[in-house]
């Protein structure tokens, strides 16, 4: 039953669909796997391979301090929205841009690697070429839509092979589970992290050309198998059908019956161009922004309802019967501290204790607005500000601390009037980028 569950959908929209086995590269089922596909964010998978290997041949280290670029801070969400100038550790940006998928830090690391965007494509375009992804192209390091980003389920999956063979020591950087940034916390956008056991990888993706892209990969019993989705309905869907594709890849599905598929490396590229599925994922009933931050994971970000649920998913060992992967999705992520991230050079110990509170302070005036509640006349205008403060906070996972400031500020002089008028200030900035994000959403 689990084979038909898998196969089912694929009538009704387009995906591609591959699982292979890490260190052999054994293809154990491929569906559209070498047709062409617009990447979007699993891009940061290549831009976190090149870099680190620089970090590797000693070209620069996680400590190297990298500077936020106007060209940086200009791009679309998802991102962290540090204004030019701002100072991050390659460390620090690496796990922002693998966790929260912030475009912002993939151009300021392509930047720091290659000198520039242009620079630091050359350089994941030859290493793609070394790797044998001969179906791939990029443009940019964080996937937004451009013309000539192009990969396929088959690159995708000998570029997360590369990752666990070159880069081992580094590997935590793909399964981070989250991070927090002052007050804020970013749970992974792989919702497999911390719910399917043993999931160990990668990296998510969602331009609405491409629809919801997921790399993914998960070890049990010393067996690791990869799983590349392409074409997904949603955030949810992406995930339930990677965790099927694995279930079946560890024996949980019919998959040992299939005739041998190859490696993957000898999978033959289809002459094609990619899918468009910019009317499926983004037409009038289905407006989306062109980032990965879709809105299933931000309700998850601090959803707890089903954490017994996620807690007998864990307790329960690897061994059958284990939940529907549909199940496993739905649940709370399993517990687990943040990961601190900050501006500035590296900090440790009481340093980097107090640059977390430091920056939690900065996000602190939005909760200032409570006290100044019974001031409040205008309450719909406030209601309206504090509805859109709402996805900026969540959007941007630090927007401009000191933009909020001021609010803050200006509500203890006019507590009547400011308050909402400065609440709105922020607004025509935010929807000012989103405009920009349209246009390269298909």
């Amino acid at each position: 039953m689990a084979a038909f569950a898998v196969m089912v959908p694929r009538a009704v929209q387009a995906e591609a669909l591959l699982v292979v086995e890490a260190d052999t590269g054994k293809v154990l089922q491929a569906d559209n796997a070498t047709m062409p596909w617009y990447p979007a964010s699993v891009t940061k998978i290549m831009t976190a391979y090149v870099t680190l290997k620089a970090v590797k041949e000693g070209r620069l280290s996680l400590d190297t301090v990298l500077t936020v670029s106007p060209v940086a801070a200009s791009q679309s969400p998802s991102k962290m929205g540090f204004r030019p100038g701002i100072q991050v550790t390659v460390d620090n940006a690496l796990k922002m841009m693998m966790v929260k998928s912030a475009n912002d830090m993939a151009v300021v690391l392509a930047e720091g690697v290659g000198g520039s965007v242009d620079g630091f494509s050359g350089m994941m375009n030859q290493t793609a070429q070394k790797l044998g992804m001969t179906q791939t192209s990029y443009v940019n390091p964080n996937g937004l839509p451009a013309d000539g980003q192009i990969t396929s389920a088959r690159d995708l999956a000998i570029l997360a092979r590369a990752v666990i063979r070159d880069l081992p020591e580094y590997e935590y950087f793909m399964h981070i589970p989250s991070i927090r940034y002052g007050r804020r916390v970013t749970q992974n956008f792989n919702k497999l992290i911390g719910r399917y056991p043993g999931a160990d990888g990668f990296k998510t993706g969602f331009i609405c050309a491409s629809g919801y892209n997921l790399v993914a990969s998960a070890t049990r019993n010393g067996k690791r198998l990869i799983a590349v989705v392409l074409g997904a309905s949603s955030g949810q869907a992406r995930a339930v059908r990677a965790a099927q594709l694995l279930e079946r890849g560890f024996g949980g599905g019919l998959g040992w019956l299939k005739p041998a598929l190859g490696t993957v490396d000898n999978l033959v590229p289809i002459d094609a161009t990619p899918p468009n599925l910019r009317d499926e994922m983004c037409n009038g009933k289905r407006k989306r922004p062109a980032t990965d931050e879709d809105a299933e994971t931000v309700a998850a970000n601090g959803s707890a309802s089903t954490g017994e649920t996620a807690v007998t998913f864990f307790t329960a060992g690897l061994q059958p019967p284990l939940a529907k992967p549909s199940e496993m999705m739905a649940a709370a992520p399993e517990a687990s501290e943040p990961i601190p991230v900050y501006t500035g050079p590296t900090k440790t110990g009481t340093a980097l204790i107090a640059a977390v509170a430091a920056e939690a302070e900065k996000q602190t005036p939005p909760k200032r607005k409570k006290s100044t509640i019974a001031a409040k006349k205008p309450d719909a205008a406030a209601s309206k500000a504090e509805a859109g403060a709402k996805p900026a906070a969540v959007r941007h996972a630090n927007a401009k601390p000191e933009a909020v400031a001021k609010p803050a500020a200006a509500a203890e002089k006019k507590p009547a009037a400011k308050p909402a008028a400065a609440a709105d200030k922020p607004k025509p900035k935010a929807a000012a980028k989103p405009k920009g994000q349209s246009k390269p959403a298909g």
